[in-house]
C-alpha cells in the first residue's frame, strides 16, 4: 500500500506540534507548583481546650500548646501559656481554636461585664418591663433609642422626646451574650453602653420621667432629627408657645420710676397746720381749732 507523501508530512508536522505544545504546558504547570524541599519548621501556638464564653477568665486548664507550621500561625496568636493566663475572654472561643489578642482583654480588667466596656465609655443599667424592653426582644449586641416622657419646665402638658440614639445593649439581665437560637429574654434590667454625658442624661430622664426603649436595625447608623412630641399635638391642638428661661448667672436690673427731687415732693396735708391752731382728731373726723396767743393773759 502506497502512502501519500503529502499526508505523511501533515501527520508528522501535527505530531511534532502536539509534542511541542505538551512540553510547553508541562513546563508552565510545573513551574507553578512549589514543592517543599523538606519539613517546614513548627511553631508553638496556644489553643483552647474547652469552650470559653464571654467573661470567662482563662485558667491553666483552659488552654494548651500545639505545634503548627510557621505559615499557619495566626496574627495576634500566642506561643506561651503564661501570656494568656488570668485574662478575660471578650469573644467566644471554641475548642482547638487559637487564642488571639483580639478575643481577650488585658490582664486585671476583671471578669464578667467589665472587660466589654471600651475605654472612655460607661455601662449603665435601667429598669424595664415588657413594654419598655420591647416585649423581651432587646438582646445583647442590639442597638436601641431611648425616649423619655415627662413634664418639662415651662410646659403645661406632658411631652415625649428622644434623648439617646443608636445605643448598644451590653446585657439583658445577667446575660451578656446571645445563644444560637436568639431567644427573647424577659428581664427587669437592661445595661446600655454610653458616654459619661449620655449617662447623665439617661439618669436624669429615668428619675424625672418615664423612659421607653425603641429597637432599631444595627446597621442603621443614621441619627434622626426630632423636636419631641407634646400631648396637645396628639389631640390635634397647636403646639404650646414657650417662653425661654433666662440663663442663670445674668443680672437684669429692674427699671424703676425716676426719683422725685426732695424739693418737689408734696408735703402730706396732715403736716400742714396753721400757725395759730392745732389739729384735733375725733374718731374719723379731723378739725383744726385756732387759739389766740394772748388769750387768757394778764389784765
Amino acid at each position: 500500500m502506497r502512502i501519500d507523501r503529502r499526508f505523511a508530512i501533515v501527520v508528522a508536522l501535527s505530531l511534532i506540534w502536539a509534542f511541542l505544545v505538551s512540553a510547553a504546558f508541562y513546563r508552565v504547570a510545573g513551574s507553578g507548583v512549589h514543592r517543599p524541599r523538606g519539613p517546614q519548621p513548627q511553631k508553638p501556638m496556644v489553643v483552647a481546650v474547652e469552650p470559653m464564653q464571654v467573661g470567662t477568665v482563662i485558667k491553666p486548664t483552659s488552654v494548651k500548646i500545639v505545634g503548627v507550621p510557621e505559615g499557619f500561625f495566626p496574627n495576634g496568636g500566642f506561643s506561651r501559656i503564661e501570656d494568656v493566663l488570668e485574662r478575660p475572654v471578650i469573644s467566644p472561643i471554641q475548642p482547638d481554636e487559637p487564642v488571639v489578642e483580639a478575643r481577650i482583654a488585658a490582664r486585671g480588667s476583671g471578669g464578667g461585664l467589665a472587660p466589654l466596656i471600651p475605654p472612655g465609655l460607661r455601662a449603665i443599667s435601667v429598669r424595664v418591663n415588657d413594654v419598655v424592653g420591647v416585649a423581651g426582644f432587646v438582646l445583647p449586641g442590639m442597638r436601641v433609642d431611648v425616649l423619655v416622657t415627662g413634664l418639662p419646665p415651662g410646659h403645661e402638658g406632658m411631652m415625649t422626646a428622644t434623648v439617646l440614639q443608636n445605643i448598644t445593649v451590653l446585657s439583658a439581665g445577667q446575660t451578656i451574650q446571645v445563644d444560637a437560637k436568639s431567644q427573647s429574654i424577659n428581664t427587669p434590667v437592661v445595661t446600655l453602653l454610653v458616654t459619661p454625658s449620655q449617662a447623665e442624661a439617661l439618669t436624669l430622664a429615668n428619675n424625672e420621667g418615664k423612659i421607653q426603649l425603641i429597637l432599631r436595625n444595627s446597621s442603621d447608623q443614621q441619627m434622626a432629627a426630632t423636636s419631641g412630641r407634646e400631648l396637645r399635638e396628639v389631640y390635634g391642638l397647636p403646639k404650646q408657645e414657650t417662653v425661654p428661661l433666662e440663663p442663670k448667672g445674668r443680672y437684669h436690673p429692674e427699671v424703676s420710676a425716676p426719683a422725685i427731687p426732695a424739693a418737689a415732693q408734696p408735703v402730706p396735708r396732715l403736716l400742714q397746720t396753721p400757725d395759730d391752731g392745732i389739729v384735733v382728731i375725733r374718731g374719723n373726723q379731723k378739725v383744726i381749732e385756732s387759739f389766740e396767743p394772748n388769750a387768757g393773759g394778764s389784765k
